[in-house]
């Protein structure tokens, strides 16, 4: 019951995504407004991260299957690929270093706010 309640949530989310993405007076995927409505709500505490803890981990952990339409379509439109075969490897390739570079100077940042948020309390 635990894990149809968290889908719920989760699903419920996404509709709300949905209704807002349709009345913005600009183009905004979807799965972007439903994570932006969904952050804004673990914010504010409206959910709480038990609430959709164990269904987000089952996603996690099942995240590679996502993947394989895009790589299924990939695969189909070989042909057209091989044409530009190199610019798209190129493209990937320095995409996931920014990527990469952009998490770990994010991740550094983080750290950075919530070492002086403790010290901070430490001194109050």
């Amino acid at each position: 019951m635990k894990s149809l309640f968290q889908v719920g949530v989760v699903l419920t989310v996404c509709l709300a995504g949905e209704l807002i993405s349709g009345v913005l007076p600009i183009t905004i995927p979807t799965s972007v407004v439903s994570m932006i409505l969904l952050f804004v709500l673990l914010l504010v505490k409206w959910i709480k991260p038990r609430h959709i803890e164990q269904f987000g981990d089952f996603l996690l952990k099942n995240m590679a299957f996502f993947f394989i339409p895009a790589g299924v379509a990939i695969i189909e439109q070989f042909d057209l690929l091989k044409e530009c075969l190199f610019p798209f490897l190129l493209i990937c390739f320095v995409t996931t270093i920014i990527t990469f570079a952009a998490t770990a100077y994010t991740v550094k940042a983080v750290m950075a706010v919530q070492k002086k948020a403790r010290e901070g309390r430490r001194d109050e």
